[in-house]
């Protein structure tokens, strides 16, 4: 295992890990394992299309009551959407395990799915989460302006939102912000080169509205020395990047682990 800060007595939740990737198929369970090793006891398994919601549930189901997921359509495959998909997602957010809608929102960077096709998407599932009272765990990258329009439309309807990986600007951070919303900070911030605005941005955001995730197997906090061989992030790797939301945030890390964690238990019904 490579070099961890120090532990800290909080337990911390991982709002975001990407479970039912093919990175994990060999050591799943040695990857739980691990993370409960590091204080990380409660993961979010995250959903972007049926087949990996079903197997979401399937994975939190068998590994531990300390798992539980979201179920959604990533916009990347938003091409897949119709009525049908609708129900289906319904009937997946009747599972116990499911905490939130998602990962659902819109993605002009690679734009894997058209635009058309994504804005119907993300708006079904905005009606969905409305109308079962489901928080929403949502992608952003490059769609800022319809993303927010969107969930202005909805925010009266919906119960919350956290905006997963947030990597955006201080004007977006604050458009967001005066929606309510949550923030989920990654390991992106652990990156000298390409955080530098994220981490001047973490004073902004209020504690209580800032959860932590690893987006694992993404995302490698570069801050993780030695860096795997395999270059694979995962939970137990969450602790890199409660530190730097500590430093970045003048406050220790165990302040920033328990308010992190009763926001995300709070957000989740945890």
């Amino acid at each position: 295992m490579p070099h961890s800060p120090s532990a800290v007595p909080a337990e911390l939740i991982d709002i975001g890990v990407n479970l039912t990737n093919k990175a994990f198929a060999s050591d799943r369970e040695a990857v739980i394992e691990r993370a409960r090793a590091a204080g990380v006891a409660t993961l979010v398994v995250t959903g972007t299309s049926l087949e990996s919601s079903e197997h979401a549930i399937a994975v939190a189901s068998g590994l531990g009551s300390t798992l539980y997921t979201t179920a959604g359509v990533h916009p990347h495959d938003a091409k897949t959407f119709t009525d049908a998909t609708v129900t289906a997602l319904a009937t997946l957010a009747s599972n116990p395990r499911v905490r939130a809608l998602g990962e659902c929102g819109l993605d002009y960077n690679r734009n894997y799915s058209p635009r058309e096709a994504q804005l119907f998407a993300f708006e079904a599932q905005l009606e969905l989460a409305a109308q079962l009272q489901l928080p929403l765990f949502l992608h952003d990258r490059e769609a800022h302006a319809d993303l927010y329009a969107l969930l202005r439309r909805y925010r009266d309807r919906i119960s919350g939102a956290v905006v997963h990986c947030f990597t955006g600007s201080r004007e977006e951070l604050h458009a967001y912000l005066d929606l309510d919303l949550h923030i989920g900070i990654t390991g992106w911030i652990c990156d000298e080169r390409r955080g530098l605005e994220l981490r001047q941005l973490i004073r902004e955001i209020p504690m209580h509205r800032l959860m932590l995730e690893t987006d694992a197997p993404y995302l490698l906090p570069r801050t993780l020395r030695p860096a795997p061989a395999n270059r694979r992030n995962e939970p137990a790797f969450l602790i890199h990047v409660l530190a730097a939301v500590a430093e970045c945030a003048e406050r220790s890390p165990q302040e920033v682990a328990e308010q992190t964690t009763r926001t995300a238990r709070t957000f989740f019904r945890i």
